[in-house]
């Protein structure tokens, strides 16, 4: 088994319990362009074929924070912004399950999990009142071995459902290794553990293998499955390339004076690199609810939301990280959507929920802006309607994310 995932990326710091209950929302940071800040990725690229990356980046022009004083509030967007940006209720979402799957062990997810949510004064989530629960692939608690970078991304992907659907359960399942064997095995171990909404913030090489995992772990009617498109700007990753999944793309946020009172623009630039992933699959059918002519098999993304660690999350990670970090990366935007999916309520029991936002388009804020690439075509620029790299929009409520 080869293991994945980056050595620390931040010297260890001294765990933290406690003195994070002051403020309870976060202030919006005055953040650089894209160009001007320094990142770098979580995890590893794949090793060899069929095993996975995620899609995290964490800023590291940026000093962590292990703790925070009376008045100080965290670096990066918290769920106040990002509920606003996104007009997302704040008490829907009760007893729903967002299932996050990712590989490795995260050993304090549960504990920066409760650092994070007192911090901006969301209710408790833990083992102990049944809203946190974390398994193995199998479902028991045999844990993975534990994993720096995989943790960061752990810690991303449950703050994100947190700051989306604050009233949401999470289920983390565990997979013991970034192979997709491995993590399709975590797919359906969410699935039969009865999560209708199942995050998956990784990314590989497409290959001809993809249309039978397709069907080995990710066609579940009924559930909505979001996977993150990939951070390496134009082109296309897998399982983002399912036709059974709502691929989720990036923007940069930014607060601004319009009625909105935020604005987005697609994360990345016109030379490649960092940013969202998009494109046209090699391999996987194109989904009867894509409509767009550029592209004969399956298009990416289906829709986006904030990604850009220019304009980033704040996020709690204390596994050999140094506590408050911004981090982005499509990493983000994949557990936030999967935790409007939530709010929205439970899909249809024989539908695929990756077709909900086609038809409410009018729903969405159409991101308009930018582009992740040199393609010359929508597949990688920005326009009016449906784009690769932001999909049909950015959430804008939850009407585009029911049936």
């Amino acid at each position: 088994m080869i293991r994945r995932g980056a050595p620390a990326l931040l010297s260890a710091a001294a765990l933290i319990t406690g003195g994070l209950a002051v403020a309870t929302q976060a202030a919006a940071f005055a953040s650089p362009t894209t160009s001007a800040v320094h990142t770098r990725q979580l995890c590893a690229e794949p090793g060899k074929p069929g095993y996975m990356a995620c899609q995290a980046v964490v800023r590291t022009d940026l000093t962590p924070r292990t703790s925070l004083g009376r008045h100080d509030t965290p670096k990066g967007f918290g769920p106040a912004d990002l509920q606003a940006a996104y007009d997302l209720p704040k008490d829907g979402g009760k007893g729903a399950t967002v299932a996050i799957v990712d590989a490795n062990d995260d050993p304090n997810a549960e504990k920066d999990l409760a650092a994070y949510r007192s911090q901006y004064g969301l209710p408790e989530c833990s083992t102990g009142n049944g809203c946190f629960k974390k398994i193995d692939q199998d479902g028991g608690t045999n844990y993975p071995a534990p994993d720096a970078g995989w943790a960061g991304e752990i810690s991303l992907d449950v703050d994100m459902v947190s700051a989306a659907c604050p009233q949401c359960h999470i289920l983390l399942v565990e997979a013991k290794s970034a192979g997709m064997d491995d993590l399709g095995a975590a797919v359906n171990q969410a699935v039969k553990q009865g999560a209708k909404y199942v995050s998956n913030s990784y990314g590989g090489s497409e290959e001809a293998a993809d249309a039978s995992a397709d069907d080995k772990y990710f066609k579940h009617p009924g559930v909505a499955i979001t996977v993150s498109s990939g951070d390496s700007g134009y082109g296309t990753e897998y399982p983002a390339a399912s036709q059974y999944v709502t691929a989720v793309g990036g923007t940069s946020l930014k607060k601004d004076g319009s009625s909105r009172g935020w604005s987005e623009s697609v994360w990345g630039t016109s030379a490649g690199g960092d940013g969202a992933g998009s494109g046209c699959s090699q391999f996987d059918a194109k989904p009867s609810w894509q409509k767009d002519t550029g592209c004969a098999k399956r298009a990416v993304a289906d829709v986006a939301a904030v990604a850009d660690p220019a304009t980033g999350l704040a996020v709690y990670d204390t596994y050999q990280a140094g506590g408050w970090n911004v981090y982005g990366g499509t990493s983000a935007s994949a557990p936030l959507v999967a935790g409007v999916y939530a709010l929205a309520g439970t899909p249809g029991s024989g539908d695929v929920p990756a077709s909900y936002p086609y038809a409410h388009p009018d729903k969405l804020n159409d991101v308009t802006d930018g582009s992740n690439g040199s393609c010359g075509t929508y597949l990688c620029k920005a326009g009016k309607g449906y784009d690769g790299p932001t999909g049909l929009g950015t959430p804008n409520g939850v009407a585009a994310f029911t049936k």
